[in-house]
C-alpha cells in the first residue's frame, strides 16, 4: 500500500492495523531511535531511545502527518482498540494510555526519529 492510499484510510476513518502502520513507516522513512516523553506532570513518561521503538514511531508520523489525537490512536491498531478499550482500567500500553489523557501536549522528542526516504 502507498503512503498516500494509507492517509486516505485514515482520512476516511477505515481501521488499519499496527501491522499496517509500521510497514508505511518502513516503507517511507529512516527511522532513528529517540528518546521522547509522554505526559505531563507527575504523568509523564519517559522512554529511552531504543525502547518503545512502535511508539516512537508512530507519535512521530502522525506529528510529521498533522494527525488529531483520534487519528494517532487508531494506528496502534488493535492494541488501542482492543487491549485498551477493551480493559479502561489497565495498566497496559502506557504509551497509548498517556496520550489519550494527554494528547499532542504530552508528546516531546529529544530528537527527530523519522526522515523520509
Amino acid at each position: 500500500m502507498s503512503l498516500t492510499l494509507f492517509l486516505e484510510k485514515l482520512a476516511h476513518h477505515i481501521p488499519v492495523s499496527f501491522a499496517e502502520t509500521m510497514a508505511i513507516i518502513e516503507s517511507a522513512y529512516h527511522y532513528k531511535p529517540v528518546a521522547f516523553y509522554n505526559g505531563l506532570g507527575e504523568g509523564r513518561l519517559l522512554s529511552p531511545a531504543g525502547s518503545n521503538e512502535g511508539s516512537c514511531k508512530i507519535f512521530a508520523f502522525a506529528q510529521i502527518h498533522q494527525l488529531d489525537e483520534a487519528t494517532t490512536l487508531s494506528l496502534f491498531g488493535d492494541y488501542y482498540r482492543l487491549d485498551v478499550l477493551n480493559d479502561p482500567d489497565g495498566q497496559g500500553h502506557k504509551n497509548i494510555r498517556n496520550f489519550m489523557k494527554y494528547g499532542w501536549a504530552g508528546i516531546t522528542f529529544e530528537a527527530e526519529a523519522l526522515a523520509a526516504k
